[in-house]
């Protein structure tokens, strides 16, 4: 399907990065590249592999290495904080890509309390934003984040990720971005586009077409400034946690999260898990269960009876006006008692002088507190890929998926499945199938890729799509979104050759190449 032949990068071409950000700002050595290779690839297998990583610290930096690469047919890929662990993090699809890293344009530019925003650079964690809210007195803001607080506000926006909050909801917080093109020029997305408009990160669309979608999962542009929304602390916030007791009732507690999410009493981005991927989360379970072969379902539900956590957790949560939030977690305990055996674990209700500390990861990550507790948990040796398919939030389609998700891992990698769910917003779902890998053992890690080549294949012929992917098999991803003998992608390489005729923005980046790259 493409050309991902390997680059060789001049030495003018070098040089020339050198004179425009200092020898400090560019590495070539491979233990300095190494750092931007992700952990959980197996890493004798030198396929991704870079030829240089560049730190620029301005904008202007950003657009001369862009120009210099079209001179020189240099492909660039860009990271932020290039922390996306399980996906490919910061490597190229090209071999021998020249690595742009954000970790030194990492501000927070503008903190705007009264319209509860704030305009970021790439390189900005979800640590630094809430620290400068911590700092600056703005402490009564709240960012919703993502699970592990070491990655970037914009590069995790990029890709679709996805934080927790209610503004979590349907990528609800970016607004507004300034973007370099390939030509090196500078384009600012929405209101923006008029110079000194007051409604840039305030309105999320413009006059005429909208464009900030097309730069999440593209490579039309570099992202070098973003807005990002904020919510006020809120009076209450009810952090809770709600059992499903059996497997055979999914489908039925799928169906009860819809209708309480169209109703408007469950906001947010709930999220629920099952007992295999809680194992290594919590201690009641015992040590991590992975890679030990398929354990049966009496002793799954053994360990879900003892455990009390059931053999899925869904964590949620309540924010706003003590009384709204009391009224919210009322009617989804009623409505959850419908699951014969359930419960819902409601601790503490804070307020706005009683914000914190939290104790535990859920309750945390639904407050906007980032951390490293989740990455802190993961097993030495372990790592992961995962397959997600966006699910209509009906209980008999999520339940389908299970059931073949399950089939596809019993069957191809001797395990249970290990999956989680990610309630996107009030229709649908993100269904993640967690699959394991032993990093240190080649054969499983290949097998695991495999296999998750193969489900995206078998799904996409159900009508299960990726919501994104790990650059291995970003191809196979796309190949799936085939309607109109591939119409989308024929739009999208029309628009990729128009704004980048050298193809030197990310090329192969969820499955666009540029023209000189295709067959």
């Amino acid at each position: 399907m493409t050309s991902a032949v390997p680059f060789e990068l001049p030495e003018a071409a070098l040089a020339r990065f050198r004179d425009i950000l200092g020898d400090d700002a560019v590495h070539v050595d491979e233990a300095q590249r190494d750092e931007y290779r992700d952990p959980y690839w197996y890493q004798p297998d030198r396929t991704y592999d870079s030829s240089a990583v560049l730190y620029p610290s301005s904008t202007e930096q950003v657009q001369e290495i862009v120009r210099v690469a079209g001179e020189y047919g240099v492909p660039l890929w860009t990271s932020s904080q290039g922390r996306n662990n399980g996906y490919g993090g910061p490597s190229g699809r090209v071999k021998g890509s020249v690595l742009i890293s954000f970790r030194r344009m990492n501000k927070v530019l503008e903190i705007n309390h009264d319209l509860a925003y704030a305009v970021v650079e790439p390189g900005a964690r979800w640590f630094d934003l809430y620290d400068a809210l911590q700092e600056s007195g703005n402490d009564d803001l709240l960012v919703s984040i993502t699970d592990i607080g070491w990655g970037s506000v914009i590069g995790n926006s990029l890709d679709n990720g996805i934080t927790y909050m209610p503004l979590g909801a349907d990528f609800m917080a970016p607004t507004g971005m300034e973007v370099v093109l390939a030509d090196g020029s500078l384009l600012r997305t929405g209101m923006g586009a008029m110079p000194g408009n007051k409604a840039w990160h305030t309105y999320k669309r413009g006059l005429g077409p909208t464009l900030d979608p097309l730069f999440t999962q593209s490579n039309f542009g570099i992202v070098t400034k973003m807005g990002f929304w904020l919510m006020p602390k809120p009076e209450a916030y009810a952090p809770l946690l709600m059992t499903i007791p059996r497997n055979d009732q999914l489908g039925q507690a799928v169906d009860i999260m819809r209708e309480l999410r169209l109703e408007g009493t469950l906001r947010g981005v709930p999220s629920f898990y099952n007992i295999v991927a809680m194992a290594w989360q919590f201690p009641e379970l015992g040590e991590y269960k992975g890679g030990k072969g398929i354990i049966p379902e009496e002793e799954l539900d053994r360990m879900a009876r003892d455990s009390g956590l059931g053999r899925w957790l869904m964590r949620g949560a309540s924010w706003g006006p003590a009384e709204v939030v009391e009224a919210q977690v009322k009617r989804i305990k009623e409505r959850w008692a419908e699951i014969e055996g359930s419960n819902v674990q409601h601790s503490t209700t804070y307020t706005r002088d009683n914000w914190g500390p939290f104790e535990l990861l859920p309750d945390k990550i639904q407050a906007g507190v980032p951390s490293m507790d989740m990455a802190n948990l993961v097993p030495e040796g372990i790592g992961h890929i995962g397959f997600s398919p966006v699910v209509p939030l009906l209980g008999s389609e999520v339940v389908k998926v299970e059931r073949m998700m399950s089939e596809f891992i019993e069957t191809r990698q001797n395990d249970n499945l290990s999956a989680g769910a990610l309630v996107i917003n009030d229709r649908s779902l993100v269904f993640v199938c967690n699959m394991n890998l032993v990093l240190d053992d080649e054969a499983q890690v290949k097998r695991s890729f495999d296999t998750v080549r193969e489900m995206v294949k078998a799904f996409g012929a159900e009508g299960y799509g990726e919501y994104r992917a790990h650059i291995d098999f970003q191809d196979d991803a796309a190949e799936q979104y085939s309607f109109g003998d591939h119409a989308y992608r024929r739009f999208v390489e029309k628009i990729k050759d128009a704004v980048d005729p050298q193809g030197i923005l990310s090329p192969g980046r969820h499955g666009i190449w540029p023209a000189n790259r295709r067959p």
